[in-house]
């Protein structure tokens, strides 16, 4: 007997084999990206400084120097936060304890600064780490403005206010911390060596004065 094969076209399948159900439309990227976006919106708490940047520092700024547009306002747009690591060439160690340091003060990773070139004098060789940094922006940068103001800088020992001479003339500040120690976050007793801070606050202002004015009015004590 000769067996005929039966084509796919021609057999039949059973219909308890049959799936009827039917397709399920998959959801689009975009409903779902505004679905997490309008989620963040609406469980985001705004961070307390820039409430009082909104609210307060706004409507003086323009009062005193005139804006025409509220865009015109100086703001605070990011702040650098940077700690020299040249100990890290005799002890290794201690690169890793600083960047302990640093993600608990800023809640952030820092990125570690390589040597560019080798120095034989200071023992020194190229792609050595010799510093970290961190960018804070948005929400981070407002957590710690407002805790360096109100609880590192008050904290400082024999504390009378900082410097008003420390403006690059393009409306940025820099400051210098001894410890790291003023911050709460660190644990004086699970510090293995005292290290310095390099604060520089990048602001919008296109004047020192417009700067200093903006830094005086969100809290930062200038001593003169």
């Amino acid at each position: 007997m000769e067996l005929k094969r039966e084509s796919l076209k021609e057999r039949k399948v059973p219909s308890s084999k049959v799936n009827n159900k039917p397709k399920q439309k998959s959801k689009s990227p975009v409903k779902n990206k505004k679905k997490l976006i309008d989620s963040y919106v609406s469980n985001r708490t705004i961070p307390r400084m820039l409430e009082k940047y909104q609210k307060d520092v706004v409507p003086i700024m323009r009062e005193n120097f005139t804006y025409r547009n509220i865009m015109e306002v100086p703001r605070v747009e990011k702040i650098y936060v940077n700690i020299g690591m040249g100990e890290a060439v005799l002890d290794k160690n201690s690169l890793t304890a600083a960047i302990l340091d640093l993600t608990t003060i800023t809640g952030q990773k820092p990125r570690e600064n390589k040597a560019k070139k080798s120095i034989a004098n200071f023992k020194l060789r190229e792609g050595m780490v010799i510093g970290l940094s961190v960018t804070l922006r948005r929400d981070r940068m407002w957590d710690f403005f407002d805790r360096l103001v109100n609880i590192a800088l008050p904290r400082i020992r024999d504390f009378r206010g900082i410097s008003s001479k420390s403006f690059d003339g393009h409306g940025n500040y820099s400051l210098g911390l001894k410890e790291q120690v003023t911050f709460p976050e660190i644990n004086y007793t699970e510090v293995d060596k005292l290290r310095g801070l390099q604060v520089t606050i990048n602001t919008s202002a296109k004047t020192d004065q417009e700067s200093k004015k903006l830094l005086e009015l969100l809290g930062m004590p200038f001593s003169s």
